[in-house]
């Protein structure tokens, strides 16, 4: 009997495989670029040092099977991130790509596979948030399948300002109803926009 490898996900264009010590280069490429990471909780790495320890440290995700580096096939280099984090209550799922590469569905493709195979595993649901201003991240939640639910304003961190963030979620187990209230409960200025 031959068992599938659940630790990488092949689609038309693109290969999802777990990150590798050896990537630490493309790591750095990732984690260091500015406007990548405009939306997300993380300064840009200064040197591949840095790299290498948040790869040891995040990226090997050795208690998540639910994480994968975004590679084109042409060459099998990471080139961004996507990951779903189902120990959690939230279950949110996360995202990121080299800006060259963006406009280009790629995003959209590798989450669409990472659902389905969520959906495979008997996982209930998947959530995530995006920054009002990162429009381009909504459009992924929306094209994999997720429907925006409410909106609500958090001080983030560690960039310490104040951002309203757009939550959405998608119930892969066929009930519609439900709702993770979690951001909604934690944090008092939340509500419903009309988008």
């Amino acid at each position: 009997m031959v068992r599938e490898d659940r630790s990488f996900i092949e689609t038309k264009r693109l290969i999802l495989r777990r990150f590798q010590r050896d990537d630490r280069e493309d790591v750095f490429k990732i984690f260091s670029n500015e406007e990548l990471l405009r939306f997300v909780p993380l300064f840009p790495l200064k040197t591949v040092g840095e790299a290498e320890e948040y790869l040891e440290r995040k990226l090997l995700c050795r208690d998540n099977p639910y994480c994968w580096a975004i590679c084109l096939k042409q060459d099998n280099r990471a080139v961004g991130y996507i990951h779903a984090d189902v120990k959690s209550q939230s279950r949110d799922m996360g995202w990121g790509l080299l800006p060259e590469l963006w406009n280009h569905g790629i995003t959209s493709e590798a989450g669409v596979a990472v659902v389905e195979r969520l959906r495979e595993d008997g996982i209930e649901y998947v959530t995530a948030t995006h920054d009002v201003n990162n429009l381009a991240s909504g459009g992924v939640m929306r094209r994999i399948g997720m429907r925006y639910c409410y909106s609500y304003e958090e001080m983030w961190q560690p960039k310490n300002f104040l951002v309203v963030f757009r939550f959405y979620q998608l119930n892969l187990d066929g009930d519609d109803k439900r709702v993770y209230r979690g951001y909604w409960e934690e944090h008092p200025n939340h509500f419903i926009e009309q988008i």
